[in-house]
């Protein structure tokens, strides 16, 4: 069977780093084409793994190419306009997060996949490490009874990527830490808890470290591109509350930049059991014999390169050897629930949705 011809839009590091090796270690995929609206970038990446054709303009490229997928790693903003024109041509698309800057743009994605008949996947990686694998299984087992509450978020205490580029320019990025790292965290308690649909949202958002002179072991020169004097109009700090149909509830932080002890945390509440994620170690917390019981599950060394995993499924997927982990609405859904928390914290009350 002849492979599957892949084209990518957005030819930087997240690209070269996480999805590149993906494509290039599975036997049904082959890249054939890269485009970046700076071309260096492009001849660069292409040189090094090996790819013959580079464009600035993914236009031309979809309709040069013949392609069977597209993999978007372009800024946020560029996610529907790219995903629809491809859908349209009848290509299958894969995304970096987030799925749309929002919801009316997310929606047509949607669309245009389901008129197309065509895959729409925007990376979920961290639902395939072996921690969030285990625990779905557990909890579709009903072994933590009704899931009804929990908390999550991802803080870090200095780590603002790009600072003054594109991912703090709210016109490419749609916002900052919370659609940046949030679309991760929040993905992952509401698959756990079993996709309830979200009804009402509250939030309050911060920009205090906008023009904060960076400390000695600060993160922030390692992420992204940064540009002194460049725009600064996203948050770096968000809080939320989201209200489920039926009444479960899920707490919210997320942070680039704050005074606290850097912290990636999924907390989840059940009947039966909960659960405690704390940067990467689960534990279990139960009752056995009319005893507390807190259980740590053992992974061993961890080499399951979720960012491949997600990639493979995708492929998977257009094969027709798998049904998707997560679809196109569910994509809608979370964009819904992000907008509205920049929305109520801008207002100061509750959104419905």
């Amino acid at each position: 069977m002849s492979k599957l011809r892949v084209g990518v839009v957005g030819a930087g590091s997240i690209f070269g780093n996480s999805h590149a090796p993906a494509w290039q270690s599975n036997p049904h995929t082959e890249l054939v084409a890269l485009c970046d609206a700076h071309r260096p970038t492009a001849e660069a990446q292409a040189q090094r793994l090996g790819v013959n054709a580079v464009y600035t303009d993914y236009i031309e490229m979809l309709d040069r190419e013949k392609l069977d997928a597209i993999d978007i790693c372009a800024p946020n903003v560029f996610h529907s306009e790219v995903a629809i024109a491809a859908l349209e041509r009848g290509v299958h698309v894969f995304s970096e997060k987030p799925d749309a800057v929002n919801p009316v743009e997310a929606q047509r994605m949607a669309d245009a996949a389901r008129n197309a008949g065509k895959v729409l996947m925007v990376m979920r990686n961290n639902r395939f490490t072996p921690e969030m694998q285990f625990l779905k299984r557990y909890v579709d087992s009903g072994a933590m009874g009704e899931v009804y509450t929990g908390r999550t978020g991802w803080v870090r205490r200095r780590g603002i990527p790009g600072r003054g580029g594109w991912f703090t320019t709210k016109a490419m990025s749609g916002g900052g830490p919370l659609i940046d790292l949030g679309v991760h965290m929040i993905d992952l308690a509401i698959w756990l808890m079993g996709n309830p649909r979200p009804v009402a949202v509250s939030g309050a958002a911060y920009t205090k470290f906008a023009d904060a002179p960076l400390p000695l072991g600060s993160k922030t020169k390692r992420l992204g591109t940064m540009n002194e004097g460049g725009i600064f109009d996203v948050e770096d700090l968000a809080t939320g509350f989201i209200r489920f149909e039926g009444g479960a509830t899920l707490q919210l932080e997320f942070s680039w930049a704050a005074n606290a002890e850097a912290l990636k945390f999924m907390e989840l509440r059940g009947t039966k059991a909960g659960c405690s994620l704390k940067n990467g170690e689960l534990k279990l917390m139960t009752e056995i014999e009319q005893v507390l019981c807190d259980i740590v599950p053992q992974f061993g060394k961890d080499e399951s390169r979720p960012h491949w995993q997600n990639i493979h499924h995708f492929i998977d997927c257009m094969l027709g050897l798998a049904e998707p982990i997560n679809d196109p609405e569910s994509g809608v859904d979370m964009i819904k629930i992000l907008s509205a928390i920049y929305e109520s914290a801008e207002i100061g009350a509750e959104v419905r949705l």
